[in-house]
This record gives structure tokens, sequence and C-alpha cells, in this order.
């Protein structure tokens, strides 16, 4: 009988113990996160980048863990920033750099962030952002298989063409105009009456050198960095489109993490937003220079730089003012976001407005 008992009991403890998961194995503290960007080397977000990776994995150490982040700069995975997004939801990589305009090709209604003339300053869009957006859309991330980080940018982008001068709407009627593959850009270009065509990023530079476009709108930033600048004439610093960008991570990759690792990745990288912005924006006087002093091809002559007056400018507002409500009326997400926009537009200029 006492045999009996004896064998019963082992057995249960062994159901029990079959049933626990095993200890730890060192290797479970070894983590990795491939993060890639169309940024190239040596810009300011290369360096930003570089920086979080340097605190994360130190960040991580603190705790117990090795975790080796692999920064891809360049588009050396991939030069479509479009597919560097479905990458991250497809788990090829685990995070990504990228400019807002690309994530709504997921994310579709942070569309509501490049509405033209939406924005007048950087300090502004920053207010928004942070305030306003960035609690309304991480469900939104969810949703599409992606987890929010936080935010960076591409910048203000401008009109940039080989046939003239942009000062107004009439300038770019009938010219073939590379848009990006976003819907208020397509929608921008249309009520400016361009002839525009959605064009991947890696691929652009090879369309201005055929001539199959004649034009675009970047930031400052990749303009140069996708040596954009080289095919152009003329520069219009028309600052009608904010481009923010956001650093996101593959839903079921970050929250198989250890809550510690999750919450590291979050805090460094909100650490890092102000200084990241203030980097690239401090680079646009050099940039600027950098543009002013391209030889046009097949030319002796330096790109020219124009500037709107204030009624060139109003010219433009007043031609794509129709984009907002073509926007809004996407989805309810859509509305949402825009209206979250003009709230926080309209508070942060009424108390400017009391300084």
């Amino acid at each position: 009988m006492k045999n009996l008992i004896g064998s019963l009991a082992l057995a249960a403890l062994a159901v029990v113990l079959v049933g626990r998961p095993a200890p730890a194995a060192a290797d479970d503290k070894k983590y990795e996160m491939k993060i890639t960007t169309l940024a190239p080397d040596k810009t300011a977000w290369a360096k930003v980048l570089k920086e979080y990776k340097t605190n994360v994995e130190k960040a991580a150490k603190a705790k117990g863990y090795t975790f080796k982040v692999r920064v891809f700069l360049g588009g050396t995975l991939t030069d479509d920033e479009n597919n560097s997004v479905k990458m991250t939801k497809r788990g090829q990589v685990q995070a990504v750099g990228a400019s807002t305009g690309a994530v709504a090709s997921l994310v579709e209604a942070l569309e509501a962030i490049e509405i033209p003339f939406q924005f007048q300053t950087a300090q502004e869009a920053d207010y928004v952002l942070d305030k306003y957006l960035k609690d309304a859309v991480k469900p939104m991330f969810e949703a599409n298989g992606l987890v929010f980080g936080f935010w960076s940018e591409n910048g203000f982008r401008h009109f940039a063409g080989s046939f003239g001068p942009i000062k107004k709407p009439a300038d770019l009627k009938g010219q073939k105009i590379r848009s990006q593959e976003s819907f208020p850009h397509l929608k921008m270009w249309e009520a400016l009456g361009a002839s525009a065509q959605a064009i991947p990023t890696g691929e652009v530079q090879t369309a201005l050198k055929t001539g199959s476009v004649k034009g675009y709108d970047q930031s400052l930033l990749y303009s140069i960095a996708g040596s954009w600048h080289s095919h152009i004439t003329d520069l219009t610093l028309s600052a009608h489109i904010y481009q923010g960008a956001v650093i996101m991570f593959n839903k079921d990759w970050f929250y198989g993490l250890p809550a510690e690792l999750q919450a590291i990745l979050l805090d460094e990288g909100d650490k890092l937003v102000r200084k990241g912005r203030k980097a690239i924006r401090d680079m646009n006087p050099k940039l600027l220079k950098i543009i002013q002093n391209t030889t046009v091809k097949d030319s002796d002559k330096k790109v020219a730089v124009h500037k709107l007056s204030d009624a060139e400018r109003k010219a433009f507002v007043t031609a794509t003012k129709g984009v907002r409500d073509q926007v809004a009326g996407r989805s309810a997400d859509h509305k949402k976001l825009v209206e979250l926009i003009e709230a926080g537009l309209k508070e942060f200029r009424a108390k400017k407005g009391k300084k």
C-alpha cells in the first residue's frame, strides 16, 4: 500500500513539474532588433538612430539583458519606403524609421498629418503631434500589427523642378511631377493642375534622370540624401507639407519581449525626440547652401532658390484648400485626426497670441 501511495505521489509530482516552464536558459536573456530606414549614413537621422542603439543596449545591459540593435541605413534592405513599413508588419525586420507618408500606406489615418499648408511652423507641429496625436494614433498602429514607438521627422517639403520657377499654381499646370504614394499628396498635385505620378522613393532619381518626371516635392534633407537635387534647375521654399516620421515596431515581436525591454525601447526613444528634431532642423541652412551651390546639369548656372511672397503663398493655399475635406472624408479615423490637429493648432496659436 505504501509503495502504491509513493508511486502515485511521484506521478503527481511529475505532472506538476511537466506543467511548469523550464528554468530560463542563459540565451533567454539575449535579444536582437533589426531597424531599417532609408536615411543614409552621416545624416542627423543616422546619428540619432546610432545613439538610440547605444542607449537601448546600455539600458538593457543594466537590467541583465543582452540586447543587440542592428541599424540598417540608406535603404540597404529595401529602397522602397512603403515596403520598409510592410517588412516591419510582416516581421522581416523588428523596427523601422519612416515618414508619416510611408507609414500611412498601412496606418491610413496618418494622411491627416500631411494635408497641404496645414502647419505654419515646426513648433506648432511638435505641439500637435506630441500633445494631441501621440496617444490617439497608438491604437491605430496596433490595429495594423504595429506598435508606435516615438516621433521623428522628415521636415517641411518644398517644390523643385527642371522647368523654371514654381511661384504660382499655373507654373505646375501639366508638368510631370513625382508624387509620394499618398492620398493627400496626389490630391494636392491634382488641385494644382500637375500631371503627377506616384513613384517609389528608390526609383525617383532614375525618373528625374530620364526625364519621365521633371519635378518633385521633398524636404531639403532627403532631396540631397537621394541626390534628387542634382536634376533640378529651381527650388521653391514653399514649406507646403510638414512631414513627420515615426519609429515603430512589429507588434507580435514587441509584445513578446519582457516588459522591462518594452519600456526601455519606448523610454529611450522618448528621450531622443527633441534632440532628433533639433539635429534635423539644424542641418537645413547647410543643406540649402549645398543646393544653392549645385551646378545645373549641362550649364554653368547654379540651382535658383525662390521664396514665396505672402500673396503667392495664399494662391497655393486657396488652390489646395479642398484637400482637407477629401482627407477628412476618408474614414472616421481620418476625421478624428483632422479635428484633433485643428484643435491643437487652435490652442497653440491662442497661447502664442497671448505672449
